[in-house]
């Protein structure tokens, strides 16, 4: 008996190095192809250059489903298809004007109007303006002191976090609530600091809300060059010395027919379970949307290209999802979820690449059961320096298919240092992707998803 565990011991570590062998081949194959042969780089050129900014309900974003769609019919995918949905519809309209006041002496400064923010009035709004780090701040000025005034958020990034999407995420409440807040206070505007790492010119926009029975106001993000300058005049100067200047004239329209595009290889043994790896489709429209999230909608067409290319026969089905509408409504993610719930689908995993097309460190995981189960790869990520993975958030396209249990949600993890200098700002241009770093991505996402499809996910 002992004979015989000990023999059934020694074949299951022979079984198990020889399966390691034949997956690191593969994950070595997967790279190869991504960064000899790849598609990423110059399928994300043409998205850029060839489209351009893409908000949702935009000529241009129309014109990326039915690029996008194209692109993957022409790659011989089994199904391409289209999932409607309605969008929203913001328009920025000319651009916004600045300037500090001091007396007769005006300082033009850069800002940008919030996405989903109302217009300024047409000649635009001149008030005294107060400058507030946050919510509590705010309330203990009161309405005596905040009515009638534009309130200026100015928190800043705290640079002690080293993942940069925390820094983020302890700030982004002044941008998508502040006029919320003010506006309570009797506020007639609010001034964001851009959400940003770095003191440039470069105002960022992003999401903001409006709220049911409170007025709405008009809010704009101001660079973070312009914000120290005004933080320091506000100082200097007193109240009420300096007045603030802003006009803007955007608008929201009525909501718009759009689409997910998805495109997928049926599985062989198995095809009825499901791995989506998926990035959204708009952008902003400052500018290209490269990195947010050009990057992640064309490395997820590439995991599908590389199974394609390598003869990878998948036993599961694999869909690679164009999201529309994550950046002011999220629609499209939801109308996924509410359709496969429909549809009674069986989602085995979901990866989302949302991040940035910067060199890969590896991917967070949700659920603990997958996070246990795939971190049993790290060995073979660990070669490609991308073996970071561990617990921690999915993504926001993904998220809605929390309504299946067991299915398990993850990010793709690329290093977070530069993301937020471009992020939401005319900036995000296709010349500031590196090709390696896009690449690499690609490989990473591909090897994965060739993982969870060969020994699931939990």
């Amino acid at each position: 008996m002992k004979f015989l565990k000990t023999l059934f011991s020694a074949l299951f570590l022979v079984s198990s190095l020889q399966a390691q062998n034949k997956d690191s081949i593969m994950v070595r194959r997967i790279y190869d192809e991504a960064l000899a042969s790849g598609h990423t780089y110059k399928n994300l050129e043409y998205l850029c250059k060839k489209i351009g900014p893409r908000l949702s309900g935009s000529v241009n974003a129309q014109k990326s489903v039915e690029w996008t769609k194209k692109l993957m019919e022409e790659y011989g995918f089994d199904r391409v298809y289209l999932q409607e949905l309605m969008v929203p519809v913001w328009e920025r309209g000319v651009k916004e004007t600045a300037w500090i006041i001091e007396g007769r002496t005006k300082i033009p400064v850069p800002i940008a109007a919030l996405g989903g923010s109302i217009a300024s009035p047409v000649s635009g709004i001149t008030a005294q303006i107060i400058e507030v780090q946050n919510f509590d701040q705010l309330k203990a000025l009161g309405e005596q002191l905040v009515k009638g005034k534009i309130v200026f958020f100015n928190r800043p990034f705290d640079p002690r976090h080293f993942d940069t999407f925390k820094a983020y995420g302890a700030a982004v409440d002044q941008r998508s609530n502040g006029a919320v807040e003010a506006a309570k206070l009797g506020a007639v505007g609010v001034i964001v600091r851009s959400m940003s790492t770095v003191i440039d010119d470069f105002p960022h926009t992003g999401g903001m809300r409006y709220q049911d029975g409170v007025t709405k106001i008009p809010a704009a993000a101001i660079s973070t060059k312009a914000a120290e300058l005004l933080s320091r005049e506000l100082k200097l100067r007193k109240l009420p010395a300096i007045q603030f200047y802003f006009k803007q004239n955007c608008r929201t329209l009525p909501d718009a027919v759009s689409y997910n595009v998805i495109g997928e290889i049926r599985g062989s043994e198995d095809p009825e379970a499901i791995i989506t790896v998926g990035g959204h489709l708009d952008s902003w429209d400052l500018a290209e949307g490269a990195h947010d999230d050009g990057a992640g909608v064309m490395q997820s067409v590439e995991v599908l290209r590389i199974f394609r290319s390598l003869n990878i026969r998948p036993k599961h089905t694999i869909r690679a999802v164009m999201f529309m509408n994550e950046e002011n409504g999220l629609r499209g993610g939801l109308k996924y979820a509410e359709i496969a719930k429909q549809n009674n689908e069986k989602h085995i995993a979901a990866l989302e690449s949302d991040e940035g097309g910067f060199t890969p460190r590896g991917f967070t995981i949700e659920n603990v059961a997958g996070l246990a189960h795939i971190s049993k790869w790290i060995p073979l990520f660990k070669p490609y320096k991308a073996a970071d993975i561990e617990g921690g958030g999915s993504g926001a396209d993904i998220g809605p298919l929390r309504i299946f249990p067991n299915t398990v949600l993850m990010a793709f993890n690329p290093d977070s240092q530069r993301y937020f200098d471009i992020h939401h700002s005319s900036n995000d241009v296709f010349e500031n992707v590196n090709k390696r770093e896009l690449e690499l991505g690609a490989a990473a996402m591909t090897s994965m998803v060739y993982l969870i499809d060969q020994y699931g996910a939990r």
